[in-house]
């Protein structure tokens, strides 16, 4: 098993499939990068939300995402191609019929124009 630990991050087999983590959490880098950088919440929201996590575990993560960003990436776009293929595979079920009809309205939504 190969393990990797830089103060506030570790890798680890037997932890989310081997993906960058805050240590001692199950919160992945990409998590972090998502929250912060997509979604635009500052460290100090997400660390309200989390509050197992620190500040510098915040940090430490923009920073790990920012210096293996193509890694990462990669990683994450491979399990989004997974998922793919296992759904292709599977067929449709209750979970993603339902996330299918709640996208859909979400899109339908959003050509709307508020009438008032």
């Amino acid at each position: 098993m190969s393990t990797l630990t830089i103060q506030h991050i570790e890798t680890r087999d037997d932890v989310c499939g081997g993906k960058p983590c805050v240590k001692g959490t199950r919160i992945r880098v990409w998590d972090i990068h998502i929250w912060h950088d997509l979604r635009g919440q500052s460290p100090e929201e997400i660390a309200a939300t989390y509050p197992q996590l620190s500040l510098a575990d915040i940090h430490a993560a923009l920073a790990f995402f920012l210096d293996h960003r193509e890694t990462i990436q990669k990683q994450m776009d491979a399990d989004q191609a997974d998922i793919a293929q296992m759904e292709s595979q599977q067929g449709s079920t209750k979970f993603s019929r339902l996330r299918d009809e709640l996208l859909k309205g979400k899109d339908d939504n959003a050509d709307s124009v508020p009438s008032g």
